[in-house]
């Protein structure tokens, strides 16, 4: 399965693409962004994006193991079915982001649990 990432303040239009945060970034127009889904659903929980902000350097290995479970349950595996079924219908699948960092974010688990569907 391919997947892309990408941070949202990058995104230049290339289809098809999902924004997988919970939270609207700052300094986006919705109506600019019309052409992609916003699965804010699939993002880690609001408890659990505020506890990994809190010292990010020092949780990250337990907020990844955390999120797996989030990712685990029967109503996140429907969403996560839902990217992957985009994914098969159009190829690479763009995978947005406002994180800073995306690689130290919830995005690399979110792509280890679609590529163990």
């Amino acid at each position: 399965m391919t997947y892309s990432i990408q941070r949202i303040y990058q995104y230049t239009g290339q289809k098809p693409a999902i924004f997988i945060d919970r939270l609207w970034p700052r300094g986006i127009r919705k109506e600019v962004m019309t052409d992609i889904s916003w699965m804010k659903d699939i993002a880690p929980s609001t408890e659990l994006r505020k506890w990994f902000h809190a010292d990010k350097t020092q949780r990250y290995a337990e907020f990844c193991q955390r999120y797996q479970l989030e990712l685990s349950t029967p109503e996140q595996l429907k969403h996560l079915n839902d990217i992957r079924q985009l994914q098969q219908e159009n190829g690479t699948l763009i995978l947005l982001t406002a994180a800073k960092e995306p690689e130290h974010s919830h995005v690399p688990v979110l792509i280890q649990a679609l590529n163990q569907l």
